[in-house]
């Protein structure tokens, strides 16, 4: 379903930050231009996570979730891209039928903590934060990646659990 060029599909979107300890949550307008800070999730118990992101799909009604994939510098995929792909597919199970999409999120975190440290707030006091942040930019660049390609971001998720 391609959209026209420059027009994303109408309709909110949730980007999620996968931590071991905290996950960041993020949202758009339903135009899908701008990408806000939702909430930080405690991430270390991960069914109590899904289902309070389950919730969050409930309340925001979006047309899809979109979570960053960790990937190395060089596109590789770690430890950490197996266990995100691995909450990726429950969370999917858990928020269908709103489809769930991994998009690459290489440097989020860095990019997120450097425009907090701009901004005169101390990353370190303030992880929850980060996260959000971080949320937000995978988020504004899968809005930004459709937009420029008329296509979805990143790829499908299929559901397990």
């Amino acid at each position: 379903m391609r959209a026209l060029e420059g027009q994303p599909r109408r309709g909110r979107r949730l980007g999620i930050d996968v931590g071991d300890v905290r996950i960041g949550v993020a949202s758009c307008d339903p135009d899908g231009i701008l990408a806000t800070p939702v909430e930080t999730v405690p991430g270390r118990d991960a069914p109590a996570a899904r289902r309070r992101l389950a919730a969050l799909v409930e309340e925001y009604e979006p047309i899809e979730v979109v979570v960053g994939l960790p990937r190395s510098l060089n596109g590789r995929e770690g430890p950490a891209a197996a266990k995100v792909r691995d909450f990726a597919r429950l969370l999917a199970a858990a928020v269908a039928p709103v489809p769930v999409r991994l998009v690459d999120e290489r440097m989020s975190t860095v990019t997120a903590a450097q425009g907090l440290r701009a901004a005169g707030r101390n990353a370190r006091k303030g992880r929850s934060v980060v996260d959000q942040a971080a949320a937000v930019i995978i988020l504004q660049n899968a809005l930004e990646a459709e937009r420029s390609s008329g296509e979805p971001p990143g790829e499908g998720v299929e559901a397990v659990g």
